[in-house]
């Protein structure tokens, strides 16, 4: 026997103030948005009402699409908001064949870790945040650390012993970045809470870390068991990158490029 098709009831009032609130109730806050205007011009130029709907719905989705970027940018905490739009490829010392081949992500969905190391001033929080707002935008969660702030995540959750539990929610994430490791000696939380991040995302997730000091050096910043044990599991699926040259930023400084000169 086939099946009814469902009726929908005339409306009893404005078609459009209802199927207004409609969007209410379904929770279509974009259709909601472009209905005055879709309506009036699909009135005028006659659309045949199959097109209505793609175009309501595209506005749905397109408008889905531009929240959950701003929701994961936002969680990912990036510092600056640098992206590879503000890059210049030619003035950094990472080749050009690998800047794009880490550009691709590949590596981050073969879950394998990036460590970019250099002297200060060379372009490696520029280059870690702009991949992180890159993986953002290909879809990724991303989330964005100091060394410093899993020593604080360590001590947050020592109290209850909940720290296996924050790191199982961290590692949801497809990229995990840690910025900027080698300057200042590591507090002993900070080392066991960077310990414990490379241990849970070993071959389950992508790393990038930037540091001034390659990795076979962190013994010198952190306990060498600790740092044994981390850059161990570090290393073993990463790709190095190595910046070089003098400060992009104390060159600008000396140019007067990092000011904007007095009237």
């Amino acid at each position: 026997m086939a099946t009814a098709l469902r009726t929908v009831s005339a409306s009893n009032g404005d078609p459009l103030a209802e199927a207004i609130e409609l969007t209410r109730r379904l929770k279509l806050p974009h259709i909601r948005k472009a209905l005055t205007d879709i309506v009036p011009t699909a009135k005028a130029q006659r659309w045949d009402p199959a097109e209505v709907v793609r175009v309501l719905l595209s506005e749905e989705a397109a408008g889905r699409d531009r929240a959950n970027l701003h929701t994961r940018r936002k969680r990912a905490g990036f510092p600056a908001g640098k992206t590879f739009g503000d890059w210049e490829e030619s003035a950094s010392s990472i080749p050009r064949a690998t800047q794009d081949a880490i550009k691709s992500l590949e590596w981050v969905q073969r879950r394998e870790n990036l460590c970019v190391v250099g002297p200060s001033g060379t372009g490696k929080s520029h280059w870690c945040e702009a991949l992180g707002q890159a993986a953002v935008e290909a879809g990724m969660a991303v989330a964005w650390f100091s060394i410093e702030d899993l020593g604080a995540l360590v001590r947050r959750h020592r109290a209850d012993d909940s720290i296996a539990k924050a790191l199982t929610r961290l590692i949801r994430s497809d990229l995990i970045i840690i910025d900027d490791i080698g300057l200042l000696p590591v507090s002993p939380d900070a080392a066991e809470g960077f310990y414990r991040l490379v241990d849970a995302a070993y071959e389950r997730r992508a790393l990038a870390v930037s540091s001034n000091l390659h990795p076979s050096g962190f013994d010198e910043i952190m306990p060498k068991t600790l740092a044994t044990a981390t850059v161990d599991r570090l290393m073993h699926h990463a790709h190095i990158v190595v910046t070089q040259g003098d400060s992009f930023r104390l060159t600008q400084a000396t140019s007067g490029q990092g000011v904007k000169p007095f009237s």
